[in-house]
């Protein structure tokens, strides 16, 4: 049994929405001394494989084909 986590962030300069608001939103509430917030998403996959290398091919074509819009995000990936 492997477990992949997936992070799959904004590319640098794509406008994050999210963020901004919740960076208004900590400003609001006092916190101060927070520079900049982007909000990305974590994807744990629980895979039925022994196989390291092979599961981190599946999941790269997984990532490129559904888990990120390669187009405006980035993703990582760690097997363990």
């Amino acid at each position: 049994m492997i477990t992949a986590i997936v992070n799959v962030s904004l590319k640098p300069g794509v406008l994050d929405s999210q963020g901004k608001a919740v960076h208004h939103a900590l400003d609001s509430l006092h916190f101060k001394g927070v520079e900049d917030v982007r909000i990305g998403k974590q994807i744990v996959l629980k895979l039925d494989s022994d196989d390291k290398e092979a599961t981190r091919v599946e999941v790269e074509k997984m990532c490129e084909e559904i888990l990120a819009n390669t187009v405006i995000e980035d993703y990582t990936i760690e097997l363990v």
